[in-house]
């Protein structure tokens, strides 16, 4: 490990975020993101065109329809909220939420996917520690992406997009998903890390108040991770295995 970061493994937990934090899924979200509202703003007339800053400024991070109200909104574009049981064809923010989700799906079940290998290595550390570590990941889709990269069984929790709507949850960056993360997993938030990759996820850790607030920076941004609460950056987890 390197000598200026802090052993993780003396601290009461750490909860990490998924998709850029333990599996590169954020590029398999920002892919199906880009593919369904480039095919939208076409049909629909929508200027200016879906960028990938896009992605980092309104998607990443944050629930699937908080994401896709926050991204219509910048271009003036309102449409009904609907029910998250509308089908991918419906024109309301939950019908488009859907409509990515399928693309998601369907990339995920063809190709897999494999945890990145720095952040396999850093749980399995804390693992063999005894730490307790958990997932705070805005996506509905987390426990299927835990399972097919086969890290499931190192975490004791995993507050998601499911267990968000069931419980009423504000989508990350309110601190709403990071706090219950805590008092789930049984441990202070001041005395533990939130491991992110996302602006909305790093603002979320650091309003829950946790102790140490760490940045991976995957694209995001290592000063705007900082300028929003992150107490340090690294490009990889690995540099916390020694």
């Amino acid at each position: 490990m390197t000598e200026d970061l802090p052993d993780l493994t003396t601290l009461e937990g750490v909860l990490f975020d998924l998709d850029g934090v333990l599996t590169p899924t954020a590029e398999v979200h920002m892919h199906a993101w880009q593919t369904m509202f480039a095919d939208l703003f076409s049909a629909w007339g929508i200027e200016p065109a879906y960028t990938q800053d896009d992605y980092f400024r309104y998607l990443d991070g944050k629930q699937r329809y908080d994401g896709v109200a926050s991204l219509l909104r910048s271009r003036d574009v309102e449409v009904p909220w609907g029910d998250p049981d509308d089908l991918p064809t419906a024109d309301t923010v939950c019908g488009i939420g859907n409509r990515k989700n399928e693309v998601f799906a369907a990339v995920l079940r063809a190709d897999g996917i494999d945890p990145y290998p720095g952040s396999l290595a850093l749980i399995e550390k804390l693992r063999d520690a005894g730490t307790p570590i958990g997932v705070v990941s805005s996506s509905k889709n987390a426990e299927e992406v835990l399972r097919a990269a086969g890290i499931r069984d190192f975490f004791a929790i995993v507050v998601d997009g499911v267990v968000s709507a069931r419980d009423g949850l504000r989508s990350k960056p309110e601190p709403d998903m990071f706090a219950a993360g805590a008092r789930m997993l049984g441990v202070d938030p001041a005395r533990s890390a939130a491991v992110e990759d996302a602006h909305s996820g790093v603002q979320s850790a650091a309003a829950a108040g946790y102790g140490l607030v760490i940045g991976v920076d995957r694209g995001a941004g290592a000063q705007a991770l900082l300028d929003l609460g992150a107490d340090l950056v690294v490009d990889d987890l690995a540099a916390f295995v020694s």
